[in-house]
């Protein structure tokens, strides 16, 4: 079936239809082999994807990880059949038998694009609308990398400019995430992204009438985004030359996100498919697939027919990826030869190193003060802004009490913004009361490459970031949350803002390193050995959530062992201890007060701080059992949390001093001694330890 697309600058031949059509049987054989799958969007969307990998994106199917490539994110990572087949198309090393393995074991086309397993996907997406916020997250890492290396250039004319690209569904729009992260990227003027909906109308449950009735295209001219419709053929399929003007305009709108709209008929043009839900989620059947490809031209006899025309074609996608790149290559070298400084930052930056001596800027504090950890995160913050240019971060509206601002004096503001400290390559990020798409934008900042980012709000609206903290550890990229108010200790707001469970359900996803340090001490440890464990390399990075109190906590001396999880705080007198002592946070000073009791009564009693169980569970046994000697059997481990995070370090003896229940109104010195978390609590818990393991 022919489709010639409308009259434009765009060269469409014969071989690139015949290119569109190979993708779309493509999709339908992968999986209808292996069963299941998502056929119907990856046929619709066709066009668009071969349009964006073919005739407009810059990308280099030999080298993925090209600094100025273009990005590109499938936001509906359910039709991750869209972006493998495109893969396979341009030559980025996808073959024929990888499509035919889709979704099965230990193939390189699992059943939603995952980052580091497959070469070209950008980011792991399939939670609908975590791509949109990653591609907002992208483009304004792309704008605060280029004011770090090169912010007197022209738009335009610098190495470090691209453009940001996303697909997106109707669920991608429906999802909550993707209305905050637009609205931001509206706000912040990202006029290097570039969103494409698929306007199919049909979700799992059919048409989306039943969920949807309002304006898309004008909620998004109100985020202040650039807004563009493609009609459809007249047989309703995508026109690609359509689609390639609107792309174009897009790229050329600088001063505003583009939005694209464009009207497709899901699974077209399967004769009785299209345009239904079962074509959304569920293989054709062979006689829908051989009735489609005789509408194509395809032998309907055939399987993952490819012929050497078209991989030929579009192998050519190498070529031309070369090109730009020895393009690129002469105006970055143009580049750091004019700026030595800049090309020296950007080397060290690139591989992940950070600048000499910036550990001698990190504070110590003096012991036997007072001093919440939130204020220590703060002064830690501000002492690595001199030195740490890569860094940046800021929080959900709440940087006063998360103390995350940076630099007072710079924000990261678009151009155009009224308030004074405003800057587009500014330092301080300004979220917004969007704590999912803070998380999400993290990771596409992380994603992006070149800064490290990190974002704040307090530890119980973890649970709107949860999606996304999740896909951190999926996908092992380097961000660091900073929770704040970790307890019960942040007092009169009551059990809606006091965290009891949130700490254990954290420490339950898979790669997310978890850090309550006891005190200013620990807490700047903490941040240099975050810092310290930053890599680029897939694999080998984790992202990490401080967990920091709102009340002021005494310091103890610093120690360096703090780097490992945990340590002996206070080691036991009068012998060796009879009871351990495990605590983290603000609890840890209710443990060395409860010690001081013991020890009083003859007990020689063991303080241990362990501020990350992640860290500590890294160290070798007998690193480990140097700090929880297995030979003591008599355990208390002290958390104001719910407990389930310590059965396995206090044994069948031990006792645990947990919340398990929600907090309440009150001063925080009030709440601690009302529900137990007091010295004379934890030693009469130490007590009955003492008594269980006697026995």
């Amino acid at each position: 079936m022919s489709n010639k697309p409308t009259t434009t600058d765009l060269q469409w031949t014969d071989l690139d239809q015949r290119a569109v059509d190979t993708a779309r049987v493509l999709a339908a054989d992968a999986v209808q082999k292996v069963g299941n799958g998502h056929p119907g969007t990856a046929m619709s969307l066709a066009p668009a994807a071969y349009t964006l990998f073919q005739k407009v994106m810059r990308h280099d199917p030999a080298d993925a990880e090209w600094t100025g490539r273009d990005r590109f994110v499938l936001s509906a990572g359910h039709s991750s059949l869209t972006l493998y087949i495109q893969l396979y198309l341009a030559g980025y090393g996808l073959e024929l038998d990888d499509l035919k393995a889709f979704r099965t074991w230990g193939s390189k086309t699992p059943g939603h694009p995952e980052y580091g397993h497959t070469t070209g996907v950008e980011t792991t997406t399939g939670p609908l609308g975590q791509g949109v916020a990653n591609a907002v997250g992208m483009a304004m890492a792309a704008r605060y990398e280029r004011g770090l290396f090169d912010p007197e250039a022209a738009p335009g004319t610098s190495p470090f400019d691209h453009t940001v690209w996303v697909i997106a569904g109707d669920g991608c729009l429906q999802e909550g995430i993707s209305a905050e992260a637009s609205s931001l990227a509206g706000h912040q003027k990202l006029g290097n992204l570039v969103l494409l909906w698929d306007d199919n109308h049909i979700s799992i449950e059919g048409d989306t009438e039943t969920a949807v009735s309002e304006d898309t295209l004008k909620r998004y001219e109100a985020y202040g985004w650039h807004v563009q419709r493609v009609e459809q053929l007249p047989n309703g399929d995508l026109d690609p030359a359509g689609l390639y003007a609107a792309l174009q305009a897009a790229k050329a709108e600088t001063e505003r996100p583009s939005f694209i709209a464009a009207r497709s008929i899901i699974a077209w043009p399967a004769p009785n498919a299209q345009n239904t839900e079962a074509a959304h989620g569920s293989a054709l059947g062979d006689d829908e697939i051989a009735a489609t490809k005789r509408v194509l031209g395809f032998d309907p006899e055939q399987t993952f027919e490819v012929s050497d025309a078209v991989i030929g074609h579009t192998r050519e996608a190498l070529d031309r990826g070369r090109e730009a790149r020895a393009e690129w290559d002469k105006s970055f070298a143009a580049w750091r030869t004019a700026n030595p400084e800049r090309a020296a930052d950007f080397d060290r930056i690139a591989a992940g190193e950070l600048p000499a001596g910036w550990e001698e800027k990190l504070p110590v504090f003096e012991p036997g003060k007072s001093l919440a950890t939130r204020a220590a995160s703060g002064k830690v913050l501000q002492a690595l802004g001199d030195v740490v240019p890569e860094l940046w971060g800021g929080s959900a509206d709440l940087a006063g009490s998360n103390n995350t601002t940076i630099d007072k004096t710079s924000s990261f503001l678009p151009v155009g913004n009224p308030l004074p400290e405003a800057d587009p390559y500014g330092r301080t990020i300004h979220f917004g009361i969007r704590e999912h798409a803070m998380a999400a934008a993290m990771n596409g900042i992380a994603l992006h490459g070149n800064t490290r980012i990190y974002g704040g709000t307090f530890l119980v609206f973890s649970d709107y970031m949860r999606n996304a903290v999740r896909l951190s550890a999926l996908m092992h990229l380097p961000v660091t949350y900073v929770w704040t108010h970790d307890s019960i200790g942040l007092g009169e707001d009551g059990p809606t803002h006091q965290p009891v469970e949130h700490l254990a359900a954290l420490r339950a996803i898979p790669g997310l390193n978890i850090v309550r340090p006891a005190d200013a001490n620990e807490t700047a440890i903490a941040w240099r050995e975050i810092l310290r464990r930053y890599t680029k390399v897939f694999g080998e990075g984790a992202p990490h959530g401080l967990a920091l109190t709102r009340q002021g906590v005494p310091t103890y001396e610093a120690n360096e062992d703090a780097a490992k999880g945990g340590y002996v705080l206070f080691e036991a007198e009068g012998g060796e201890p009879q009871v351990l002592l495990i605590a983290t946070g603000s609890e840890v000073h209710v443990a060395v007060e409860a010690r001081e009791q013991l020890q009083a009564a003859g007990v020689p009693t063991r303080v241990v701080s362990m501020p990350s169980v992640e860290w500590f569970e890294e160290q070798d046994q007998g690193y480990k059992e140097s700090v929880l000697p297995p030979s003591v059997k008599a355990r208390v481990a002290v958390e104001a949390g719910i407990g389930l995070t310590w059965y396995r370090y206090v044994g069948d003896a031990g006792r645990i001093v947990s919340l398990e229940h929600f907090g309440a109104s009150a001063d925080a010195k009030v709440l601690f001694r009302e529900f137990g978390f007091t010295a004379e609590n934890v030693a009469a818990a130490a007590r009955e330890s003492l008594a269980a393991a006697a026995r």
